[in-house]
């Protein structure tokens, strides 16, 4: 028992909120990005200028990766028992299901957005709010998880 005392003592998750979270993330950059890419030629094609507030959709799920990690330190600094292993990794799985189901909704969000913005329904900020009310599921997945560890 000692054995895997030392061997799992500190290692929460594994990573695996930061893993999950991060992979959502790049989807999520990735839809928004493809559709950026489109509403710039759009744009342009039409002679307009490319907006470049566009960018702020791209970038938008990339916070995601943040609460991952940050939500993976959490739960490696609460140092819990080696016998409670097995749920710190589910505890990760999950949470980060969450926040990568958020980055990649963000990411569509975002694509509507550039699509919008180059059809000349110019209204970035309020889809900046829309991408904003989107970004809350994965703060509050973090900050409701963080709350519940229990301490080591």
């Amino acid at each position: 028992m000692a054995i895997i005392k030392a061997l799992t003592e500190g290692l929460g998750d594994m990573g695996m909120s930061l893993g999950i979270a991060s992979i959502g993330s790049a989807i999520g950059t990735g839809i928004a990005g493809m559709a950026a890419i489109g509403a710039w030629k759009k744009m342009i094609i039409n002679g307009q200028k490319a907006a470049t507030a566009i960018l702020i959709f791209v970038g938008a799920p990339l916070s995601q990766v943040i609460y991952g990690m940050i939500l993976k330190n959490a739960i490696a600094d609460a140092n819990l028992a080696p016998e409670s292993y097995l749920w710190q990794i589910i505890i990760g799985l999950v949470a980060g299901a969450a926040m990568a189901g958020s980055a990649i909704f963000q990411g569509k969000t975002g694509a509507r957005a550039c699509d919008a913005i180059a059809s000349g329904a110019n209204d970035t900020a309020k889809y900046i709010m829309v991408i904003g009310i989107v970004e809350t599921v994965a703060l509050f997945v973090m900050i409701f998880t963080m709350t519940g560890l229990p301490t080591g």
